[in-house]
């Protein structure tokens, strides 16, 4: 997502403690561009109904409804902003699970189709009035960082107790612990704030058809060889949408993430010195490796307007593409919008590990619903996201959006079955979506900091030791500005 895609992080509940609500707005603002691609946070369409159509779309959309396992004695509306768009396969799947909420409970979900910048342009801003929803959605490092900081969310503890409408089972019971029971979806009294409907994760992705085998590369070295290969095909090698500066910081955080493992990025990003990107020589690893990559990246990556060089790669003209799990569901669309009758037979693995690193590590990003503290029909808005969890209800997200789910009971898709592999591999360490640092001070450290000096060693206007210098300069001066 950046859902979308989407997207895509974040931390404990007191991390942004000191912040103001206005200071947070600014910061909102500021990192809105972040919003604008993929599941990561755009409006573009994700999966198909036409040719590129999953398997059982219409079985899913034209099946009977389950029965609910609670139904709420109070509210017959529940007001819902959604990060989706009515068209998107998300939204198809919600709209059935609003009508089946409604037939069995005779409650109403009034939606709000707001799309991915529904958090920063529509719910901040309604923080200090009455005028909030019942319910809305995005990944956990945003509703951590906007909403739940500055006390705009209320527990939902007694939502993981409730029964799904599958006998006894309660929320607890069928959602994986992974993708919900961690600091960064803790408030600042320890509770939950979020219930997890999808997670998402990343990886290369490539077309079977005309990559061929590829295995998952064991080091650095036998990944360049793979994009040697491509070039010496006639391809490029990685398409990257580079107006996009959240799929840009992908190839740094990636590999520091393996060398400083599960909260080291965002340890030295919150390090109100700035001292530990030039201490820990893992950062500089990691840039020297990621400053290795660019020389491969398609021509015209830093000129181009998403999704203009993701289509590129659709299309053929490149052979890798690193993003997250809604690339098939993306290209998919787009390619079923072309009309040529042209499919992908995807492929993925995820990063190798470089020399010298000690963290095996794979990234997961969950995104859910949230109830406002100060929603007027709590207890309906809870009893819907009991419901959505439903197996014969989120099944449609695997099955119409070709996302992944927080039930392990529930099919995989093809197109992700390496990446849920790689999810699921007990010897994986878990980090979240960028090790959270892109939800730091509301996306503002990013922005400000991070963002600059990461496009910057992309371009080759900085070498390796001049990027750590400067996310350790930049970031203590940030943190001076912080109060």
């Amino acid at each position: 997502m950046r859902v979308a895609r989407g997207k895509r992080s974040e931390r404990p509940g007191d991390r942004l403690a000191g912040t103001s609500r206005t200071k947070l707005a600014v910061a909102l603002t500021a990192g809105a561009a972040l919003l604008l691609a993929g599941c990561g946070g755009g409006d573009t369409a994700a999966g198909g109904t036409g040719e590129n159509a999953l398997p059982g779309v219409d079985q899913y959309l034209n099946a009977p409804c389950p029965e609910p396992g609670v139904k709420p004695a109070t509210g017959k509306t529940v007001a819902y902003w959604s990060m989706w768009t009515a068209d998107e396969p998300q939204g198809k799947v919600l709209q059935k699970a609003f009508k089946c909420f409604q037939d069995k409970t005779g409650v109403h979900v009034d939606v709000q189709w707001l799309g991915r910048k529904a958090y920063t342009q529509n719910l901040v801003p309604a923080l200090n009035t009455d005028t909030v929803p019942d319910l809305f959605d995005q990944d956990v490092s945003k509703v951590g960082a906007a909403i739940m900081t500055p006390g705009g969310t209320q527990s939902l503890d007694d939502v993981y107790g409730m029964k799904v409408g599958e006998g006894d089972k309660t929320v607890k019971d069928v959602l994986s612990p992974s993708s919900y029971d961690f600091p960064q979806n803790k408030d600042h009294e320890g509770h939950n704030f979020m219930v997890p409907y999808t997670v998402q994760s990343s990886a290369w992705w490539f077309d079977k058809d005309t990559a061929g085998a590829v295995a998952q590369p064991k080091t650095m070295d036998e990944l360049t060889a793979l994009f040697d290969k491509a070039k010496s095909d006639g391809k490029a090698a990685i398409s990257l949408d580079g107006d996009i500066p959240f799929y840009n910081m992908y190839f740094f955080t990636q590999l520091a993430e393996r060398y400083v493992g599960s909260g080291g990025l965002y340890k030295a990003a919150t390090d109100p010195t700035g001292a530990a990107w030039t201490s820990d020589p893992g950062f500089l690893k990691a840039a020297t490796e990621t400053a290795k990559l660019p020389k491969y990246f398609i021509d015209g990556w830093d000129a181009a307007k998403f999704p203009q060089v993701q289509q590129r790669w659709a299309d053929g003209d490149s052979r890798f593409l690193y993003v997250g799990t809604w690339a098939p569901s993306e290209t998919r669309e787009y390619l079923d919008k072309e009309g040529a009758g042209t499919k992908i037979a995807y492929g993925s693995f995820q990063f190798p590990m470089p020399p010298g690193a000690t963290h095996d590590t794979v990234e997961q990003m969950s995104i859910g619903f949230a109830v406002p503290k100060k929603a007027k029909n709590a207890e309906a808005a809870k009893a819907f996201i009991a419901y959505f969890l439903n197996k014969d209800i989120l099944s449609g997200i695997p099955a119409v959006a070709d996302n992944l789910v927080p039930r392990a009971d529930l099919a995989v898709p093809d197109d992700l079955k390496q990446v849920k592999s790689a999810m699921d591999d007990p010897k994986k360490e878990h980090v979240l979506q960028y090790d959270g640092i892109d939800g730091i001070a509301g996306g503002k450290w990013q922005t400000d900091v991070f963002d600059p000096a990461d496009l910057a060693l992309l371009k080759g206007q900085l070498n390796p030791q001049q990027f750590v210098a400067q996310l350790s300069a930049k970031s203590a001066a940030f943190w001076k500005t912080q109060g």
